[in-house]
């Protein structure tokens, strides 16, 4: 029997789980409280004790699950409908070049671009060479995560309509894209004749977030653009980035893109918080006041 044993009364070792007194503490537990992130969770010899371990694996299996998950896009369209984004026959529903998830995760510049077919439908809607008559187009991915869509986009855009609802922003269709990834809004954006895009897309599921949805923004939208055109929100969901500030700083930088008529490196999130007063024209349109 070891000076642990002893220390410990009967009725202790009666209630305590198995293996509960060969767990030594991390001096740094109480810090636990202030992050989801796996720190001070001890151990047990030179292991982790195994409830931790238990809840990792759990954490790994559901960020799996979350890659592979397909997006249902009938029950998309109806929670939009519900959220009063738009109506459900409005959306357009698209397909990348990747014709499954396994394309999709092997060949990520599958993902970039449109299907032939996706691409000769909005051609024959918007027409070959479109112009630019939209304010603003709205596009949805899957992504690596439809889990985080599913929980978040709708939501999401009912907050982002109550902010630009009242400033008369001429909208595209909205386009839900299967085996999406970020660039195949840029593609999207050209087609629809919109002078900006922004696509909500799940983001890689971490091992305490799976359903992590990410925003991208990009002015002037067309095919072969890089990174550097596109600014990018992150984290968007209840336990990270809340939806009013997400919104908040969307709407921002939206702004900021039409009255300065750029975005990516060029264009800088300067919002401090939501209290902060965004200096938006009503009327972007008709130049300043």
């Amino acid at each position: 029997m070891t000076m642990d044993d002893k220390n410990i009364s009967p009725r202790c070792a009666e209630n305590a789980s198995p293996g509960a007194e060969t767990v030594t503490a991390n001096p740094w537990e109480a810090l636990r409280r202030f992050t989801a992130a796996r720190i001070a969770l001890g151990r047990s010899g030179v292991s982790l004790p195994t409830q931790p371990q238990l809840a990792f694996q759990l954490a790994h299996a559901q960020a799996r699950d979350a890659v592979h998950l397909p997006l249902d896009v009938a029950a998309l369209k109806a929670q939009l409908q519900e959220q009063g984004v738009c109506a459900a026959q409005e959306v357009l529903d698209v397909q990348s070049a990747a014709a499954d998830r396994l394309v999709y995760l092997q060949r990520p510049d599958f993902g970039r671009k449109l299907s032939e077919l996706s691409r000769r439908q909005l051609l024959e809607l918007f027409g070959t060479q479109p112009q630019r008559r939209y304010d603003v187009g709205l596009v949805i991915a899957d992504g690596l995560s439809a889990l985080a869509i599913v929980r978040n986009a709708a939501p999401f855009l009912a907050e982002l309509m109550k902010r630009i609802a009242p400033e008369g922003w001429s909208m595209a269709p909205p386009v839900i894209v299967q085996q999406g990834r970020v660039a195949v809004a840029d593609e999207i954006g050209e087609l629809l004749g919109v002078k900006l895009v922004v696509i909500l897309i799940g983001e890689r599921p971490g091992l305490s977030s799976p359903d992590s949805m990410g925003l991208y923004l990009t002015w002037m939208p067309a095919r072969g653009l890089t990174d550097a055109s596109r600014n990018c929100i992150s984290n968007v969901r209840p336990e990270g980035l809340p939806y009013p500030e997400a919104a908040y700083k969307l709407h921002y930088l939206m702004a900021q893109a039409h009255q300065r008529s750029l975005s990516g490196v060029a264009l800088k999130d300067e919002t401090a918080s939501e209290g902060e007063a965004l200096d938006v024209r009503r009327n972007f349109l008709l130049g300043d006041a």
